[in-house]
């Protein structure tokens, strides 16, 4: 059977030993050199042709980012998995930019890591599950700040005073507005922000944390 051939690059000796200690227990991966910088890692990728390159962003000299834009640009066979210890989205994002076929972080795990290899080995993109789940929370976020522009400058000062725990009696008297003025607003609101209850309007505040 073939084995994937892999170069590490990673600046820190013990981290490239660990991860060749780890990827070789797989039959079907190779470790066939190391690189402890990005320039090194052009160099090597340029002498051994691996299938795929591990690539830390954070090195000295050229950085994983630069680096992987001059494998992926020469070395059309050779694929980068990407990795850092940060989790934002927008470190993958620029990985992905220059080509890179995935992205992991330093808290994946072993199978994780090998799972990535396999998808990118078969032409896939791979973004590990960490920077996914923080991706869809920021889109969740985005939406959520989204929907608040629908409502009217009352319609925040009525859910202001509701997420303190004000009833539509108090907040009627806070506003100078009927009670049942109070019921429409928040009838609307409600609709507005597709929610169902009161309940599901203060965790929605909550969460965005926005002040009317």
């Amino acid at each position: 059977m073939k084995k994937t051939t892999i170069l590490i690059a990673d600046d820190h000796a013990l981290v490239r030993e660990i991860w060749s200690l780890v990827l070789n227990t797989d039959p079907e991966l190779e470790v066939v050199g190391e690189a402890c910088n990005g320039d090194e890692a052009v160099e090597r990728a340029g002498q051994l042709k691996p299938e795929v390159v591990i690539m830390d962003i954070n090195m000295p000299g050229t950085n994983g980012i630069d680096a992987t834009e001059i494998i992926c640009r020469t070395l059309p066979g050779t694929k980068v998995l990407g990795i850092s210890l940060h989790t934002q989205p927008a470190y993958a994002r620029r990985m992905m930019q220059k080509g890179a076929s995935g992205y992991v972080t330093k808290n994946s795990s072993r199978e994780e890591m090998f799972k990535a290899i396999a998808e990118i080995r078969n032409d896939r993109k791979y973004v590990c599950e960490e920077v996914k789940n923080i991706l869809s929370q920021q889109v969740l976020v985005d939406n959520g700040q989204d929907m608040l522009h629908l409502l009217s400058q009352r319609e925040l000062q009525i859910i202001g005073l509701i997420r303190r725990g004000s009833s539509s009696r108090e907040v009627a008297e806070a506003l100078g507005i009927s009670v049942k003025t109070v019921e429409v607003h928040r009838y609307n609101i409600l609709k507005k922000l597709k929610l169902r209850n009161t309940a599901s309007l203060v965790n929605f505040m909550n969460n965005y944390q926005v002040e009317p």
